[in-house]
């Protein structure tokens, strides 16, 4: 009973430790991009440049000379502008959705890892579970628990500054032109509405995530979810769901159907490589089947009409001719790509070399973690979208189809963070357990050569898994460190491109 409220009340330091920190630093990430947003409305062409000014006039129903047709973050700002100015009202718009973004990604974080990281880092815990008290619980030391929760704070909210890499100012790689056009970020602060419609991409993205594994059981009720449950002594629906043999439930497919439509209403990008990545991945695993899984398919596919139909009403401006100008979508080779950049694959490299290096040193959770497999395959059809379509006539050139790519660097970035922090946590429970056996047995007598050599072979081991774990941990915070540098330089006027 003693170690059991020892516990919860570790548990309980924990969360009050893990929401002060995450709520310090959502506060400061919040201030500072409210700032460049309110900045970027006073802004023009040569300081602060970005679409503010289109979005403002749009806001208060003024003609912008552009075409806006996702109302959902322009009403929220005229919501807003009831109680305040025009240009304030934008830039506190566009704050409140962004720093939603960044808390709906805590709560994913934390759910997918913070278990996993509490338990590997509570070693005094973790010792006298798995060895019984009395019996190495005290060679750990003290529980360091409570880092869990910062570390995940800190992932959480770095993940909304990061940026493409690019050399210091003055420098130049080969083929590379400019630091962002050509080459992309995750986070491109000077258009709002991409800003804006983080939260609800984010919310898609998950569910459909949640879904993926399970879909092709077909879909169950949460009250036969739950009745099923007690049957089998399971204490949730969602455990059950987890533990496989049960299908979704209703309200998930009505919950991603919702929150795709309203990221569509938002800012479209994100759905057109969401549609094709997952109407991608449904149309092979329906043939991979043998059409066994039709009916399931198509109740999965029923949750995109309501985006397909909001689509066509949006693009439908993209096929109408306009004063002989010729409309309507084109394929190419990379052409509009290429007239930014010169060296593709580098600009690749650049965007994406994080999530990169986690799927080269974690290949094999390929296949077992959907999340990650599935921010990859989004990323792919962001990248061929951009490679090889364009918008026909006077907008060719503005690429376009560059926003749904970004978005696939962001999902690509936040699915191999997620994984990361699972395999620090799995790393460091291994490095903490076998350091805890080694105090343990300390003053115990040496048992010959042979145990010698085998304990040197694996500190090999396990430092060589701790040299791959920090390159990774490298590779993002380089990613950071250039997107603080970015937004700096935003900050202080400069051009985004």
């Amino acid at each position: 009973m003693g170690s059991e409220k020892k516990a919860r009340t570790e548990t309980k330091r924990n969360r009050i430790i893990d929401w002060a920190v995450f709520a310090v630093l959502l506060g400061a990430a919040s201030a500072v991009t409210f700032l460049l947003f309110y900045r970027q409305t006073l802004g023009n062409s040569q300081w602060y440049p970005s679409d503010m000014e289109a979005y403002i006039l749009e806001m208060q129903g003024l003609e912008s000379k552009y075409s806006f047709p996702y109302p959902v973050f322009f009403k929220f700002a005229a919501l807003l502008h009831l109680f305040m100015g025009p240009e304030l009202s934008v830039a506190l718009a566009t704050m409140l959705l962004n720093s939603l973004g960044m808390v709906l990604t805590k709560l994913a974080f934390n759910h997918i890892a913070l278990e996993k990281l509490e338990n590997a880092l509570g070693r005094e815990r973790q010792l006298q579970e798995r060895e019984g008290e009395g019996r190495g619980a005290m060679a750990g030391g003290r529980s360091l628990s409570w880092l869990a929760g910062i570390l995940i704070s800190l992932a959480a909210v770095s993940l909304f500054f990061i940026s493409m890499l690019y050399p210091p100012k003055g420098h130049y790689l080969p083929g590379i032109r400019f630091r962002y056009v050509g080459v992309f970020s995750a986070n491109p602060f000077h258009n709002a509405t991409y800003m804006a419609a983080r939260p609800f991409t984010i919310l898609a993205f998950l569910w459909f995530a949640k879904l993926l594994p399970i879909y092709e059981r077909g879909p169950r009720s949460r009250r036969a979810l739950s009745e099923a449950g007690k049957a089998k002594g399971v204490q949730s629906a969602q455990a059950l769901e987890s533990a496989g043999g049960q299908g979704p439930a209703i309200s998930d497919y009505i919950f991603f159907s919702i929150f795709l439509l309203v990221a569509t209403m938002t800012k479209p990008s994100f759905t057109l490589v969401m549609v094709s990545a997952a109407g991608l991945l449904m149309l092979c695993r329906l043939f991979r089947s043998r059409f066994r899984n039709f009916v399931p398919t198509v109740l999965l596919g029923l949750c995109f009409v309501p985006t397909f139909l909001d689509l066509l009403y949006q693009y439908s401006g993209v096929f109408v001719p306009q004063e002989g100008q010729e409309r309507g979508v084109g394929f190419c080779l990379g052409e509009v790509w290429a007239a930014y950049c010169d060296s593709i694959p580098l600009a690749v490299c650049l965007a994406v070399g994080f999530p990169l290096l986690v799927l080269v040193l974690n290949y094999k959770e390929w296949k077992r973690d959907s999340l990650f497999r599935f921010s990859w395959l989004l990323y792919l059809a962001g990248l061929a979208e951009a490679f090889l379509l364009y918008e026909k006539g006077f907008r060719k050139w503005d690429f376009n189809f560059s926003w749904g790519y970004m978005c696939g660097v962001f999902f690509c970035h936040f699915g191999a963070l997620a994984l990361l922090l699972q395999v620090t946590a799995a790393r460091v429970g291994m490095i903490r357990r076998k350091a805890g056996r080694r105090e343990a047995s300390g003053a115990e007598v040496r048992e010959g050569e042979s145990r010698a050599c085998r304990v040197s072979e694996s500190e090999s081991a396990t430092r060589w898994a701790f040299a791959l774990l920090a390159l990774q941990w490298l590779a993002y915070l380089w990613h950071v460190l250039c997107g603080i540098a970015y937004f700096a330089s935003l900050m202080s006027g400069a051009t985004y491109y």
